[in-house]
């Protein structure tokens, strides 16, 4: 390749495929929590050079995907086992204002975004792809809280969802294994029906019993798998 045709693929689009394989792969725990990401090996495997590789790795280090060492190596984000009570804690209330907002504020053209978004996400969930669910389920909570017309509200609550895909994934699987997978579309209908009837106290208590379940299946999936493939070791043991 020439480096004219090179310079013009990092400075375009190049490293979107990067990022969006990356990104597929870390959330659907193909590449596991302290996976080493090295550039050079990365570089080979997509065929490029290594600056679109770095400002794939840079792009998913905003969204906490990937963390950067010490020793300036890049691994794939821990999952942090013992924050996630205060993660919880954050998604909870982060969840609830959103949604109380979006029952309070919302307008006919919210409801019908939300609609759809709750279509996609029971369209994604027959297909049992994880990383599609997740990403079905983003859209519609972040179809909600646009509906709460609180941008600040708004952009704190989806980065909160983008941490939490990776354990989403693994919330899916525990449902499905359990026979509980209902309980993924009913509760987002249930959390629909109240926005739409404009039920503030409702679409609170909705948010905060679809937080806890969330928290109960996942540390049950934990107390299951603990000790399986999944890693889920801290960062000072990576470094």
């Amino acid at each position: 390749m020439s480096e004219e045709l090179e310079s013009k693929r990092v400075r375009g689009t190049g490293w979107k495929n990067v990022y969006e394989t990356l990104r597929g792969e870390i959330l659907a725990l193909s590449l596991p929590p302290g996976q080493l990401l090295d550039e050079t090996t990365l570089a080979e495997r997509f065929d490029m050079s290594r600056s679109p590789v770095r400002e794939a790795l840079i792009r998913l280090a905003g969204e906490d995907l990937v963390v950067t060492l010490s020793n300036r190596s890049t691994i794939v984000a821990p999952i942090e086992v013992a924050s996630f009570p205060k993660y919880v804690e954050a998604l909870d209330v982060a969840q609830r204002m959103n949604t109380r907002l979006a029952a309070a504020l919302r307008t006919d053209a919210d409801l019908k975004i939300i609609a759809k978004r709750q279509k996609e996400f029971e369209a994604a969930v027959k297909t049992n792809v994880h990383l599609k669910m997740s990403e079905a389920n983003k859209q519609f909570h972040m179809a909600i809280a646009y509906a709460g017309k609180n941008p600040y509200l708004a952009s704190f609550y989806e980065r909160l969802l983008n941490q939490g895909q990776r354990m989403l994934h693994l919330h899916f699987e525990y449902l499905e294994r359990t026979g509980d997978g209902y309980l993924l579309t009913d509760e987002h209908e249930l959390m629909l029906e109240a926005i739409r009837a404009k039920d503030v106290e409702r679409a609170d208590e909705l948010a905060h019993a679809h937080t806890r379940q969330f928290q109960d299946n996942f540390i049950a999936f934990l107390r299951e798998n603990y000790t399986t493939d999944v890693s889920l070791g801290s960062r000072a043991a990576a470094e």
